[in-house]
């Protein structure tokens, strides 16, 4: 079943206080702007302006019901992207995870050794994020499937035991955060270990 939410809004990104620009689509490096602080993107598209915090952990939060992830570094919003996750019989997990290994180039070793770019492992039974199809809805076997170019945007903001929390709910970017550290965004155990 494909998801209604194809496109997803990103309200409340000036009340970060971070101008996000460009707007990145995963065919072509073309920047639009923000106006009014409000933000639609199309699978395969993403924000990405690490100088808006140049130094700090990273946090990592995904949506399930939006397909979306924000990146976070020292508490402030770094980055905002379209994902797929699980479909049906494939389910993401929900929860927090540390990420558990990083390799750039990477193969499957369940389905047919398709390939899986700046893949970061969040458990051992095959979970990972990685480069991959966006097309607007849950089609992956359970990863975290992110445009290649902003897969390794992240790749190389992120250390082995960064968090890592997927969420079966719908915050906007300046409540994720906090919805995912505090434990209301569908499950907090900490996975991967």
């Amino acid at each position: 079943m494909r998801s209604k939410l194809g496109k997803f809004t990103l309200a409340a990104v000036a009340a970060l206080s971070v101008n996000l620009l460009p707007v990145y689509s995963a065919s072509a490096a073309e920047s639009s702007a923000i106006e009014s602080g409000v933000t639609v993107l199309d699978p395969g598209e993403f924000v990405w302006q690490p100088q808006n915090a140049p130094s700090g952990d990273v946090d990592v939060v995904v949506s399930i019901p939006l397909q979306a992830v924000y990146v976070y570094r020292g508490g402030t919003l770094i980055g905002v992207s379209t994902a797929s996750t699980g479909k049906p019989g494939y389910d993401t997990p929900v929860g927090t995870f540390e990420i558990l290994q990083k390799r750039r180039e990477h193969y499957s070793n369940r389905y047919d050794n398709a390939p899986m770019p700046f893949m970061q492992r969040l458990t051992w039974d095959g979970i990972a994020l990685h480069g991959g199809r966006i097309p607007g809805y849950p089609a992956s076997h359970g990863c975290i499937r992110l445009p290649t170019a902003f897969a390794r945007h992240l790749f190389g903001v992120t250390e082995l035991g960064a968090t890592v929390h997927v969420l079966d709910s719908a915050p906007s970017p300046d409540e994720a955060l906090t919805i995912a550290r505090s434990g209301f965004g569908g499950g907090v155990q900490l996975a991967g270990n």
